[in-house]
C-alpha cells in the first residue's frame, strides 16, 4: 500500500470520528502539491469537508493534523504533518522517500501497470492514400496514434493497430486511365509512388485544360470495371497497392511504426450490401433527392449519406462496415480513431449510426481529432512529401554534428535518430488539437552548443549525459549497490527532493494521458524532469568523486532519472541515441 493511501486511510478515520463518511479513495484524490517545495510534499486541501462539518477549512485542518499525527508519524516515510491554513501539509522523510522511488525506478519496467489487462483498445491511425505518396499531413495521425499504442500497451491493455488505407475510389480509375495514357515500366519500378503521383497529376491537369479529351469520363469508366472484377482493372488496382504499401512500410520503419492490420477501405467492400440493408431494416433510411441518409435534425447535424443516387457507397458507409467487423473480431473495450479534426462532424455521424443500430459498443468509440501543421513549402501542388522533410532535417543535423566527436559507422545513424526524434517530438510537444508552425530551427534547439530549448534533441543530449554519468561510475566503483546498501539520506537537498517527486509521479502521469489521448502529457513531464535534472548538475553537484557513498546516491539519482528519461521518450515514439 502506498504512503499516500495509508495516509488517506488515516484521515477517512480522523473524519468517521467526526460523523463524515468518505472513502480513501476519494480523500486520495484530492491530493495536490504545496506551492512552494520547503513547505512539504503532500497537500491536503479541507474545504470540502466544511458544510458537513460546519466549520471553517483552517479550523479543520488543525484538527485533522493534530488526529493523524500520532500515527501519520509512526509511518517510516512520514517525517512531519502541519496545517497551513485550509491545508494539511505533509513532509515525507527524503531517505525513505528516495530508497522506495528509486528502488522502483531501477528498470525500464518502472510505471508498468495493469490496469488494462484481460482488456483490447483498437487504434486506426496514419490511414495514406495508395498511390500517393506519405505527406506530411499524415504525419500527426502516425506520431499521435504510435504514442498512444505504446501508452495504452504501458497501461497493460493489449493494442490492435489498424492502418485504414485509402485504397478504393474513383480516383483509382483516373490513375489506371493515366497509366494506359502515359505509364513507364521502367519509372514505376524505381519509384513507384512518384511515378504514380505525377501521372496523377498530369491527368487532373489536363482534365481541367482539355476537357475534349474525356479523361474524367475515361477514368470513371476505368472505376466501373474495377467494381466489376474485370481482371486488367483488379490487376493494376492490386500492383498499385502493393507498390505503395513496399514505400509506406519504409517510411514506418524509419520511424519505428507498425501495424497489426493494413484493413483499407476496399476490404470491407463485400460487407456495404449487409450493413446498407441493416440499417435499413431498423428504419433508419430516409430517400433524399434520390440518395439515402440518415437525418440527424435532432443532432444538428447534416444527415449522414450511406448510399448515394447512382447506387454508390461512401466513407461514412465504408466506417460502419469496418467499425462492426472489428468490433466482431475483437470485441474491443475501447477503439480510437486519431483522425484530423475536420472529421468530427464524420465521426459524430458514424458513431450515433451505430448508436441508433442499438449496438451497446458505439460509445467506447471514440474520435482523437488534431490539428494541422502550416508553415512548409510544397515540392509538387499542395502535396509535402514526409521524406522531403525528413532529408531536409537530416542535412541540418550533419552540419550541427559536423565537429562532434562520432565514430564514422555511428555518425548517420546518430543523424537519423535525432532528425526523427526532433520532428516527432516537437509534433507531439503541442497539445494535439492545436495547429502549429513547421520550424526545423526550433526543432532542433538543444542540438547546438550551449543550447537549451524544450525540443527532442535536448532530451536525447540529456538522455546521453544520465546514462554516461552511471557508466563513468561503473568505470571507477563497479555495478552500483542494491537500494539497501545505499544511503538514500544523502540525497536530502532541495533539487533533489523535486527530482524524486517528479520520478514519483510518473506513473500517474502515463494514466492522465491515457484518460485524455494527449501524448504532449509525457512530452512536457519529460521536459521538466530533463530541466530538473540539468539545473541539479549545473550547479556542481558532482556525481562522481572520491566520496563512494555520496556518489553511490546521487548515481541511483541519475539511473533512476535516465530509467524514466527513456521510457517517456519511448512513449512518444523518439528514438535514443547512444552518443551525440
Amino acid at each position: 500500500m502506498s504512503i499516500r493511501t495509508q495516509l488517506a486511510e488515516l484521515l477517512v478515520d480522523a473524519l468517521k470520528d467526526q460523523n463524515v463518511e468518505t472513502t480513501a479513495a476519494a480523500v486520495e484524490a484530492l491530493f495536490g502539491t504545496p506551492p512552494k517545495p520547503e513547505m512539504g510534499d503532500i497537500s491536503i486541501p479541507t474545504f470540502v469537508w466544511a458544510k458537513e462539518l460546519r466549520n471553517a477549512p483552517p479550523r479543520i485542518a488543525a484538527s485533522l493534523a493534530e488526529a493523524i499525527t500520532p500515527k501519520a508519524t509512526a509511518l517510516e516515510e512520514i517525517a512531519s504533518v502541519e496545517a497551513l491554513g485550509p491545508y494539511i501539509n505533509i513532509k515525507l522523510d527524503v531517505g525513505a522517500r528516495a530508497k522506495r522511488v528509486l528502488g522502483a525506478a531501477r528498470t525500464r519496467a518502472y510505471a508498468q501497470q495493469s490496469i488494462g489487462e484481460g482488456q483490447r483498445v483498437g487504434i486506426d491511425f496514419s490511414s495514406p492514400n495508395i498511390a500517393k505518396p506519405f505527406g506530411i499531413g499524415h504525419l500527426r495521425s502516425t506520431a499521435i496514434g504510435n504514442s498512444l499504442v505504446r501508452i495504452y500497451q504501458k497501461l497493460g491493455y493489449e493494442v490492435i493497430r489498424f492502418n485504414h488505407l485509402g485504397d478504393w475510389g474513383t480516383q483509382f480509375g483516373k490513375l489506371m486511365c493515366a497509366f494506359e495514357r502515359w505509364g513507364d515500366e521502367d519509372k514505376l519500378e524505381q519509384d513507384p509512388i512518384l511515378h504514380l503521383y505525377d501521372l496523377y497529376v498530369r491527368f487532373h491537369a489536363l482534365a481541367k485544360e482539355s476537357p475534349e479529351m474525356g479523361l474524367e469520363d475515361e477514368g470513371r469508366a476505368w472505376f466501373k470495371k474495377l467494381e466489376d472484377g474485370d481482371e486488367k482493372a483488379q490487376a493494376y488496382w492490386e500492383r498499385f497497392r502493393a507498390l505503395s504499401l513496399r514505400e509506406f512500410e519504409r517510411i514506418y520503419a524509419r520511424l519505428d511504426v507498425g501495424f497489426d492490420h493494413y484493413w483499407g477501405e476496399a476490404y470491407y467492400n463485400n460487407m456495404l450490401d449487409a450493413l446498407v440493408e441493416d440499417v435499413r431494416k431498423k428504419g433508419l433510411l430516409v430517400e433524399s433527392e434520390g440518395a439515402q441518409v440518415v437525418p440527424m435534425d435532432e443532432l444538428e447535424l447534416p444527415p449522414c449519406l450511406i448510399v448515394k443516387n447512382d447506387g454508390a457507397t461512401l466513407y461514412a458507409t465504408r466506417d460502419l462496415a469496418a467499425a462492426r467487423y472489428r468490433q466482431e473480431q475483437y470485441d474491443f473495450e475501447k477503439f480510437i480513431y486519431v483522425v484530423g479534426a475536420e472529421q468530427i462532424v464524420h465521426f459524430r455521424q458514424v458513431f450515433e449510426v451505430l448508436r441508433r443500430m442499438d449496438y451497446d459498443w458505439a460509445d467506447r468509440l471514440e474520435h482523437v481529432p488534431f490539428g494541422r501543421i502550416h508553415g512548409i513549402s510544397t515540392r509538387k501542388g499542395t502535396l509535402v512529401f514526409l521524406e522531403d522533410i525528413l532529408e531536409r532535417g537530416e542535412t541540418r543535423v550533419r552540419e550541427i554534428l559536423a565537429d562532434r566527436n562520432l565514430p564514422d559507422d555511428e555518425r548517420e545513424i546518430i543523424v537519423q535518430q535525432v532528425t526523427v526524434g526532433a520532428l516527432i517530438f516537437y509534433d507531439l510537444s503541442r497539445g494535439r488539437i492545436k495547429n502549429y508552425d513547421f520550424d526545423w530551427d526550433q526543432m532542433l534547439r538543444g542540438l547546438g552548443p550551449n543550447e537549451r530549448g524544450q525540443t527532442g534533441p535536448y532530451l536525447q543530449y540529456t538522455h546521453t549525459r544520465l546514462a554516461s554519468l552511471v557508466t563513468t561510475f561503473q568505470e571507477r566503483y563497479g555495478d552500483l549497490p542494491n537500494m539497501d546498501a545505499i544511503d538514500t539520506a544523502l540525497l536530502d537537498g532541495l533539487a533533489e527532493g523535486q527530482i524524486i517527486a517528479h520520478i514519483e509521479r510518473f506513473p500517474e502521469v502515463i494514466r492522465q494521458a491515457a484518460q485524455h489521448n494527449e501524448p504532449s502529457t509525457i512530452s512536457h513531464y519529460a521536459i521538466e524532469l530533463a530541466e530538473l535534472f540539468n539545473a541539479y548538475y549545473s550547479s556542481g553537484n558532482r556525481f562522481v568523486s572520491d566520496d563512494q557513498a555520496l556518489s553511490s546516491a546521487r548515481v541511483a539519482l541519475a539511473l533512476s532519472a535516465e530509467v524514466v528519461l527513456a521510457e517517456s521518450l519511448y512513449l512518444l515514439g523518439v528514438p535514443l541515441p547512444e552518443k551525440m
